[in-house]
């Protein structure tokens, strides 16, 4: 049963997708036994390499997974309720109202040909059933929200009229549109230069301060994590290797993944003290035995080639999936 002040808990699911290699057909395991959970009113990141599966843990969260993709198991519990058990009918009334997602590319999440106004209005006319002087009105007001000025001109445009930091703005408020308890954003700085990110950081602070909404990012930014999250969720090839509060994972990370990862990221800073991850990311659909990262670690053991290790509890709030911490 889910605890009450946790808005999302994710139990053992399982992505998978089949794919032909030439004429062989593989299974691709995007998403393998991830367990996790969110406290309403948090900031929670999920980071790693790109292809360890983040975005199609949210896709699988939002049940809009492509037709190639299987959910072979597990639960996603959303204030109470298995979203795996609902119809897409169902979905359609949570999808937008109570659960939304800023994508990283606005000009792909925005139709070219319609003004900024109608695809705003769009999700309030199907959830709130807003029309006409009532429509325009709160329109506006999510604008001004999103500290996008002169609303009213502003929403008769369309998106080629706006800057990419007022695009991703508009997407923002899109999300906000129905008041939804959870919002997944999806590398949303991405596109971003320096200055116009850290603005859209705080207007996303703000927001949550004002309405309260759970915000689940997913990032490979350390930065974004530092100045936005409490807790971070560590992915590698379709697992959770560590879970932990966001200062723990600065100053003491456990897992040798994220170990590296921050080594990597801090080089970012001054390339003289650039220090990539060796190696590369194992292909998702003939991965290695044992711990998925041992290929590429620089403190394996003999039994991690041959056995995933087990989750560990190692403090409040923090767990590890690594056999250095296995008694």
């Amino acid at each position: 049963m889910m605890e009450a002040n946790h808005i999302l808990e994710v139990y053992d699911l399982r992505t998978y997708f089949s794919v032909f290699d030439g004429m062989e057909q593989k299974t691709v395991k995007a998403v393998d036994g991830v367990s996790f959970d969110v406290t309403a009113g948090d900031t929670v990141a999920i980071i790693g390499e790109s292809g360890c599966g983040k975005s199609t843990l949210a896709l699988s969260i939002l049940r809009v997974l492509p037709e190639s993709a299987m959910v072979l198991g597990g639960k996603i519990l959303f204030e109470g309720e298995d979203l795996l058990t609902k119809s897409q009918k169902e979905m359609s009334r949570i999808r937008g109202k109570k659960i939304a997602m800023i994508l990283q590319d606005p000009m792909m999440s925005l139709n070219p040909v319609f003004t900024i106004g109608t695809q705003i209005g769009e999700t309030l006319r199907y959830h709130q059933g807003l029309r006409n002087q009532k429509l325009s009105e709160r329109i506006q007001e999510l604008l001004l929200d999103v500290r996008i000025p002169e609303p009213e001109t502003r929403m008769k445009q369309y998106p080629h009229e706006m800057s990419g930091g007022m695009r991703q703005r508009i997407v923002g408020a899109i999300a906000l549109s129905c008041g939804p308890k959870l919002i997944m954003a999806d590398e949303p700085t991405t596109n971003l230069d320096v200055t116009i990110q850290l603005q859209y950081l705080n207007l996303l602070k703000d927001l949550q301060k004002k309405t309260g909404v759970t915000l689940l990012f997913i990032t490979h930014d350390l930065g974004i994590v530092a100045e936005m999250c409490q807790n971070v969720i560590v992915m590698y090839a379709g697992k959770i290797v560590e879970r932990a509060p966001v200062s723990n994972i600065y100053d003491d990370p456990a897992h040798p993944y994220t170990v590296a990862l921050l080594k990597a990221a801090f080089g970012l800073q001054d390339l003289s003290k650039r220090n990539p991850i060796k190696g590369e990311p194992p292909d998702l659909a003939d991965l290695p035995t044992g711990c998925h990262y041992h290929p590429r670690c620089d403190k394996k053991q003999k039994i991690c080639s041959k056995k995933e290790p087990p989750e560990k509890n190692i403090g409040q709030k923090r767990t590890v999936k690594c056999w250095l911490y296995q008694v």
